[in-house]
């Protein structure tokens, strides 16, 4: 049987600020790191056969916190990046919502219609999840890790569990939030979603779906 724990990377000063990342290298903060290490010492006793991650920092520098009990390397997955938010990038939720007025309100509303300009689409994302989810159930038995970022774990919640993209704000992913797949019968089954039980160390942080 193989399993997949699908982990959002810690908290950046960007997620704080509300700003959108995307495809931007930004690093974990201080509360990032601490994120990071509770999740590692929470699945410091499961035996995970692998670890994936985006390649951006934030992600990448989560993932390798949670492999080093395990004497793991990391697996960079470039298929993991972040949504390409084209010219949101940088910008703060404020900025976006005055400057990108009828675009935010359909990406709030029906997110599988929107293209961001000089960006993705959530279908492009799709394609992206499909080849990591097709690459993880070919190469492993067991526990997988798969390290990354708010939009794309949803994304992958939803082919995982045979949702279209129209359901991508139903699904809640905070930062460090993990959710866990069993692949049984050729199929997903969704044992465990948006767990951040392990974060109470660091309680007084608010915990952010941004």
């Amino acid at each position: 049987m193989t399993e997949i724990i699908l982990a959002r990377h810690g908290e950046t000063e960007w997620n704080v600020a509300e700003v959108f990342r995307g495809q931007i290298d930004i690093d974990l903060n201080e509360t990032g790191v601490k994120q990071a290490e509770l999740l590692s010492g929470y699945l410091s006793t499961s035996a995970i056969a692998a670890v994936y991650s985006s390649p951006l920092k934030r992600a990448l520098k989560t993932a390798e916190i949670i492999a080093q009990p395990h004497k793991l390397k990391v697996d960079v997955e470039p298929d993991l990046i972040d949504f390409n938010f084209g010219k949101w990038q940088g910008l703060s939720h404020q900025e976006v919502k005055e400057k990108y007025r009828d675009l935010y309100a359909t990406w709030i509303t029906h997110p599988e219609q929107v293209r961001m300009p000089d960006g993705e689409a959530l279908e492009d994302v799709s394609k992206r999840v499909i080849r990591v989810r097709n690459k993880v159930i070919e190469n492993h038995r067991g526990t997988v890790v798969i390290v990354g970022h708010r939009v794309v774990n949803k994304v992958m919640i939803c082919t995982l569990l045979g949702l279209d993209n129209s359901h991508f704000w139903k699904i809640r992913q905070d930062t460090c939030g993990i959710s866990i797949f069993s692949y049984l019968n050729e199929q997903f089954i969704l044992t465990k979603h948006n767990d951040t039980s392990f974060l109470r160390p660091v309680a007084g942080t608010p915990l952010r779906d941004f």
